[in-house]
């Protein structure tokens, strides 16, 4: 009888057990889907942390998500905060900021989101990995400038964004007057995985850079000496787009693996030269141009007025600028610095650092005047 007891209370210190383990698996799951936190299961992107919730009153509960990428680097991290303020400011949708960094930025990224108007955001913060380029980026000494990893953070949109169907991605040197879902509901043709503003449009006119040739076609851009570049047969005259500001439809680029397909064209440049040596800009536009040649929608002109940048900003009226849905400082002069065009709209949406790490350029050097 003795022996009877002692095995009835083994088996039912054992349910107990047994119910305690299945209720802390069933509340960690519960967290889990909660906080939406996915492990992107890539080496090399992986969340650093992300905070879910924003007031009630902040957004429109009845609108889908918005998934907005962005990258911010050490030395541009202002140009992020002033471009997520405007989004922020200007939108009743559901937004949520994933924001690409590198391990270092991180720390001060998240003091200057946590003390400032953008507390209550939400947002991730994902950590890019520079090995992901490793054999697919040379340096190119002539150029002058390092190649800057998160400008390919763009490649990566179905790793940064997991489980959305579609995502806009922007530049940090943007500002957003528009409504940003207006964006996100840009129409993308069948079997198009992203919609671009063409450099042809008639809000951003054609743009010969000093020293850099044709800015707005395929042979600015790429190197049609080269066999391998004509074998493509693709036009040197079609006009190209500006890969700052689009939309993509991540179901459709995840279908035609548009990352491999870019991974491909980078590789080959770096082994054969594949570029237009005259480029001025980006070295992530040419691989975009070969793999959406004459396979992209295009977004509203005034969702990506650009060169304010270069001196061809100056050129835009005022009124112009204020109708601008999303205002593009593209070029070699930034907002944050000494010469760029209409930094007074820019500088409405900055956010003095806390840290005092990042300082605008032209305040500082106005300050040491008056010194």
């Amino acid at each position: 009888m003795t022996f009877r007891k002692v095995n009835i209370i083994i088996l039912v210190l054992a349910v107990v057990f047994f119910l305690l383990v299945l209720h802390h698996n069933f509340l960690g799951l519960s967290s889990l889907l909660r906080n939406e936190v996915s492990d992107s299961g890539i080496v090399g992107l992986q969340p650093i942390d992300f905070i879910p919730n924003a007031p009630h009153d902040a957004v429109d509960g009845r609108q889908e998500e918005v998934p907005v990428v962005i990258a911010a680097s050490e030395d541009r991290l202002g140009g992020t905060i002033a471009a997520i303020n405007s989004i922020q400011h200007n939108t009743r949708s559901n937004v949520i900021f994933y924001i690409v960094t590198l391990n270092h930025t991180a720390d001060h990224l998240r003091s200057w989101l946590s003390s400032s108007i953008l507390k209550s955001i939400r947002y991730k913060i994902v950590n890019f990995d520079t090995k992901l380029l490793e054999g697919k980026v040379k340096e190119e000494p002539d150029q002058g400038e390092s190649v800057k990893p998160l400008t390919f953070a763009r490649f990566y949109l179905p790793i940064l964004v997991p489980s959305a169907k579609k995502a806009i991605y922007m530049d940090d040197d943007v500002i957003v007057q528009g409504d940003i879902f207006a964006l996100y509901n840009t129409p993308l043709k069948p079997g198009h995985a992203a919609a671009f503003s063409e450099d042809c449009d008639s809000a951003s006119t054609k743009v010969v850079i000093r020293g850099a040739g044709n800015q707005y076609n395929y042979i600015g851009y790429l190197d049609y000496k080269k066999e391998r570049i004509r074998k493509l047969s693709m036009k040197a005259s079609t006009c190209s787009f500006n890969p700052g500001v689009f939309v993509a439809n991540l179901t459709e680029w995840k279908r035609q693996n548009i990352t491999n397909q870019l991974e491909k064209w980078m590789k080959l440049n770096a082994e054969e030269g594949l570029y237009s040596r005259t480029l001025a800009g980006s070295i992530t536009t040419p691989p975009l141009l070969i793999v959406f040649y004459q396979q992209h929608s295009t977004i509203d002109p005034m969702w990506n007025v650009r060169h304010l940048g270069s001196s061809a900003g100056k050129r835009y009226s005022p009124q112009f600028v204020k109708a601008a849905k999303l205002l593009h400082w593209n070029g070699h002069f930034k907002p944050w610095g000494r010469t760029a065009s209409y930094t007074d709209v820019w500088e409405k949406w900055y956010i003095p650092d806390p840290t005092g790490k990042f300082s605008l350029i032209r305040r500082h050097t106005e300050i040491s005047n008056t010194k």
